[in-house]
Order: C-alpha cells, then sequence, then structure tokens
C-alpha cells in the first residue's frame, strides 16, 4: 500500500494517537502567553476539553519564540463566550472566538469535523472547494481537517503533554513538509494551501514531501478563483515574514508568483537574467533584512519594488510618446495598477504610495530645482530607498545617489533657512493687513 493511500485509509478511521508526555518534549508553560494561559485554565476548569495547537507548538518545538496562541476545545462558541466577557465571535464558515487581552488576541475554536474525510461532498462546491465548514467534532475528527502534519500537534493542558495523530513530531524532525491526507484533493479544497506551503518551506527551511509537492504546478491555476481580497493577505504574509527572498525564489519554481504579480513575471520570463532578476533580488533581501532587524516594511514600498521592473518598461513607452518624464511614470503607474489589482486586491493607500515613490524617481532627477521641496516630501525617504536600490542593481545613477546623499546631509540647515524665510514673510503679511485693518 501507498503512503498516499494509507493516508487515505487512515483518515477515514479513529486512530490512536502518539501520546509525548511531558518529559519527553521541551514545551514548557513559560514559553506560553499568559492569556493563553488563562483561556486554557478557564477552559479546564469548566471541564472543558483544551489544546495549545498548530503554529504555536510547532514554533516552540523548532526553538521559535511564537507570535500567535491558538486554542482548540469542544466548548462551542457561546459556550465559550459565556466564560469569558472579553470574547467576540466571528467567521461565518466557521464560528471562532476572539478574546482579547489587551493588544492580544487568543484565538479559540470549536472542534471539527472534517468534510474530506467523508465520502459525502456537504459543505463543498462542485470543483471541491470548501464552502461551509460549520460541523463539530472532537479532537480525533479535528486533526483531519488541518493541513500540514507539522500544524497539527496539540498540546493538553490537562497533563501538559503533546497529541500527535500524524506523525508531525517526526516530519519536524525529518525537516519534512506533508500534507494530512490525500494532496490532490486538499488543494481543490483551498488552493491557498499550495501559498501556505511555499511560506512553511521557505520560512523554516523544509524539505516538501513528493507527495505533497507534485500536485502543486498542476493545481497552481486554481489560485484564479481565490478572492483577491483573501490574495492580499496571503501575499504579505509570503513576503513580510523575513523570508521574501527564499519564498519568491520558491513561488517561481512551482509556478505560483505569476498569480501574484504577473506582469513582473512576464518581464523576469523575457529577460533570463539580468536586471530585473538583480533588482528583485536586491529589493527582497533589503526587505528580509529590515524584518530581521526589527525594522517597518510598508505594503507600498513593497508592492513598488516588486512592480518596478515592469514600470520601467511601461515608463520608456510612455515617454517616446512625447510625454515628460514625470507624466510618462504617472501614466505608467495608473496603468500597471490597474492590472495588479485585479490580481490582488490592494488597499489604496498602498498603492498612492507606489504611485508618488515611483513619480519621485522622476523628480529625484531634477537636481538643480527645488530640492528642499523633494526633500520634504513625505515619501522622500521611500523614493530615495529605491534610488539606492535602482543603483545597486546596475543602473548608472551613481551621481545621483551622491548628490541626494549629500542633500539630505544638508537638509537640517536648509530647513532652518527656510523655516526662518517662510516666518519672516508670515510676520510681514500679518503686520500688512493688521495697517490695512487699522486704516479702515
Amino acid at each position: 500500500m501507498t503512503e498516499l493511500e494509507e493516508n487515505k485509509k487512515i483518515s477515514r478511521l479513529k486512530v490512536a494517537p502518539k501520546i509525548i508526555s511531558r518529559s519527553d518534549h521541551i514545551i514548557s508553560r513559560m514559553q506560553i502567553s499568559d492569556s493563553a494561559l488563562k483561556v486554557l485554565y478557564r477552559l479546564k476548569n469548566a471541564k472543558y476539553k483544551a489544546y495549545l495547537v498548530g503554529g504555536a507548538v510547532r514554533d516552540i518545538l523548532l526553538g521559535i519564540k511564537p507570535k500567535d496562541f491558538d486554542v482548540v476545545t469542544d466548548a462551542e462558541p457561546e459556550q465559550i463566550r459565556e466564560l469569558f466577557r472579553n470574547c467576540r465571535l466571528i467567521g461565518r464558515r466557521f464560528r471562532l472566538a476572539h478574546i482579547q487581552f489587551g493588544k492580544e488576541i487568543i484565538e479559540v475554536s470549536t472542534f471539527r469535523a472534517s468534510h474530506h474525510i467523508s465520502d459525502s461532498n456537504e459543505g463543498h462546491e462542485r470543483d471541491g472547494r470548501i464552502i461551509r465548514d460549520n460541523v463539530y467534532g472532537d479532537i480525533d475528527d479535528d486533526v483531519w481537517r488541518r493541513d500540514f502534519t507539522i500544524n497539527a500537534l496539540f498540546y493538553n493542558i490537562n497533563d501538559f503533554s503533546v497529541v500527535d495523530y500524524v506523525g508531525g513530531i517526526e516530519d519536524l524532525e525529518l525537516g519534512q513538509l506533508r500534507l494530512i491526507g490525500d494532496p490532490k484533493k486538499r488543494y481543490v479544497e483551498d488552493p491557498v494551501r499550495m501559498l501556505r506551503a511555499i511560506r512553511f518551506i521557505s520560512k523554516f527551511d523544509l524539505n516538501v514531501h513528493p507527495l505533497t509537492e507534485n500536485p502543486i504546478i498542476q493545481f497552481s491555476y486554481l489560485l484564479e478563483t481565490i478572492p483577491t481580497a483573501r490574495l492580499y493577505e496571503e501575499m504579505l504574509k509570503l513576503f513580510l515574514n523575513g523570508f521574501a527572498f527564499k519564498t519568491y525564489i520558491s513561488l517561481r519554481k512551482y509556478d505560483l508568483f505569476i498569480y501574484l504579480f504577473p506582469q513582473t513575471e512576464q518581464v523576469l520570463t523575457q529577460n533570463k537574467k539580468g536586471y530585473p532578476h538583480e533588482f528583485i533580488k536586491n529589493a527582497l533581501k533589503n526587505t528580509d533584512q529590515r524584518v530581521k532587524h526589527g525594522k517597518s516594511v510598508n505594503p507600498g514600498f513593497l508592492l513598488a519594488t516588486i512592480l518596478w521592473a515592469p514600470m520601467r518598461i511601461m515608463i520608456e513607452e510612455y515617454s517616446s510618446n512625447v510625454h515628460s518624464d514625470i507624466e510618462a511614470t504617472k501614466l505608467a503607474g495608473d496603468a500597471i495598477i490597474s492590472k495588479q489589482i485585479s490580481s490582488i486586491s490592494i488597499p489604496r493607500r498602498f498603492t498612492h504610495m507606489a504611485r508618488d515613490i515611483w513619480t519621485l524617481q522622476a523628480r529625484l532627477k531634477q537636481t538643480k530645482r527645488k530640492s528642499y521641496r523633494v526633500l520634504m516630501h513625505p515619501r522622500f525617504r521611500a523614493a530615495y530607498d529605491l534610488l539606492l536600490l535602482r543603483a545597486q542593481s546596475g543602473e548608472p545613477l551613481n551621481d545621483l545617489v551622491e548628490y541626494w546623499t549629500k542633500e539630505q546631509l544638508q537638509e537640517p540647515q536648509i530647513g532652518k533657512s527656510k523655516i526662518k524665510t517662510r516666518q519672516k514673510r508670515n510676520n510681514s503679511n500679518r503686520n500688512t493687513k493688521n495697517s490695512k485693518k487699522k486704516d479702515l
């Protein structure tokens, strides 16, 4: 019997889990947030089952500090709300409880049964995608609706053991990513699982099990069916986790990048080597460095860099039609963003930022005109960073970089003189108005 057949068989049976006792694993309550512990213990004291589950368990076992803590229980959403005054119920496809402690939110879900373990198509559309998932179950049902084995480990607050139904501990030790159940069916149920697979193998440096890996290219087209707003959220998770460059390499390897940034993919495909590849490599490595040093990365800047390669080509096309640099850049930006938002729904504040950064590239060429006004532009620093990336990637812009670097060093002195001049002008205007009022 093949492993795939074995997975199918197991997914239809109640199987005994492997119980890893407290003495045989490294998870300690010291590594779990106080808020998550409060939730776990209150559920336990109310005679409900309560487990820490998913990414938090996985991360602690990998020696990584978790960012979020999710809890699963046999208490139903309304029962959870009765226990916690700071609880809010959300979700349509499946009801979840969000319990808020200051800025921290602990997500609590009720054990649910997975549609894929039954032979019926209840809760599915005709193409196999899940449209409804409000079927409650127990822990031995809940485990099978989870996606990857490393995300299906349960930490039991009752005896501090780890419960493993699917070989997640072994896969963590092997450094392997493996889907639970039939990979083809699981990708059809939710195509975003392909993007999640890329995120996990990039972030945790995992190998992909062949049965999990082989169907990805075959089913990549299913990402076209995913709402653009959901793809935007997934894009942020992919590129703002500190492993953007590795993620980009994997996305292109499995033919998934085209469904996020089709215009950039087209340029990269037409140019097997050279500037576009060098630029996006430098841009994403720069993003990773910022994340690892605790610095923020604005999605607008990320968008401006990923779309810069097609932007350059579009600017050249408009410039050849007797448009000025600034006009050509604005027209190109409108065209590029218009096409991009048909793939990913990006909030306007970020598309506006990307447009400003691109337009400032044209204004940065005008080194002798209104330098102070450019320096004072709220997007100047982001535009300057893009200029640095362009020069680093091979564009002949060293003179411009040197000029604007020096201008920034002089900025405080220029600013003071400008402020004094403006104050004098304002005072003069005020005195003139006052004198006119007296004459009247």
